[in-house]
C-alpha cells in the first residue's frame, strides 16, 4: 500500500499524471466510496489515462461490491471511452482472464471463487459491449484470432497458459461482442 496518497480537493482525490499500481488502487478505492459526481467521474478519467491507472482502477472497480460496476452510468462509460489507449486493452484481457480464472476455480472446486471471477466476466462484458468503438471491435476480433492461431492476442493468452476449454469458454464470452 502506498505510504502517501495525492491530496483531495473538495473530497476528490487528486489524480497524478502516472500513479504507481498501488496508488491506483488506492485512488479507485477512495474515488468509488464517493457519489458518481461530474468531478468523479473526470477524476476517474484522468485515473485511467494510464497504464498503471487504468490497472489499479479496473482491479478495484469490476471486483468491488459497489452497484457502479453492474450498472455503469453513460457518464462512467464516456470517460472510460475517453481513454481507449489503455480501457480497451485491459477490458478485453479482463474479459479473458476473468472468464479462463472462472473455469480454474471451478475445476479446483472453490465455488465462491469461481462466481468472483463470473462476475468480473459479467461486468468486463457489459462493459465492453456499452464502450463500442471500431478499434474495440478489432481487438475484440484480434482475441478471437488468437484463441485458435498465431495473433496479436497469442503471447498474453500462451503466458497465462491457457488451455482448450478455457480459450473456448473465451470465445464463448466474446462472441456475443461481435454479433
Amino acid at each position: 500500500m502506498p505510504c502517501c496518497l495525492p491530496p483531495m480537493t473538495d473530497s476528490v482525490p487528486t489524480i497524478p499524471d502516472h500513479p504507481d499500481f498501488g496508488t491506483a488502487i488506492a485512488l479507485a478505492q477512495q474515488l468509488l466510496a464517493l457519489e458518481p459526481t461530474d468531478a468523479v467521474i473526470e477524476a476517474i478519467a484522468r485515473l485511467v489515462a494510464s497504464r498503471d491507472g487504468a490497472r489499479g482502477f479496473f482491479v478495484t472497480y469490476l471486483t468491488s461490491d459497489e452497484p457502479w460496476a453492474d450498472q455503469p452510468a453513460p457518464a462512467l462509460i464516456a470517460a472510460l471511452r475517453s481513454q481507449p489507449t489503455y480501457v480497451e486493452d485491459l477490458m478485453v484481457r479482463n474479459l479473458a482472464m476473468s472468464t479462463a480464472m472462472g473455469l480454474t476455480h471451478e475445476r479446483n472446486a472453490d465455488p465462491a471463487m469461481a462466481a468472483q471471477s463470473q462476475r468480473v466476466s459479467r461486468r468486463s462484458a457489459e462493459h465492453l459491449r456499452q464502450l463500442q468503438s471500431p478499434s474495440l471491435r478489432q481487438q475484440i476480433q484480434d482475441l478471437q484470432q488468437s484463441l485458435t492461431a498465431e495473433g496479436p492476442f497469442s503471447d498474453f493468452l500462451d503466458r497465462w497458459g491457457y488451455d482448450a476449454e478455457q480459450r473456448a469458454a473465451i470465445a464463448s464470452a466474446i462472441a456475443p461482442l461481435l454479433d
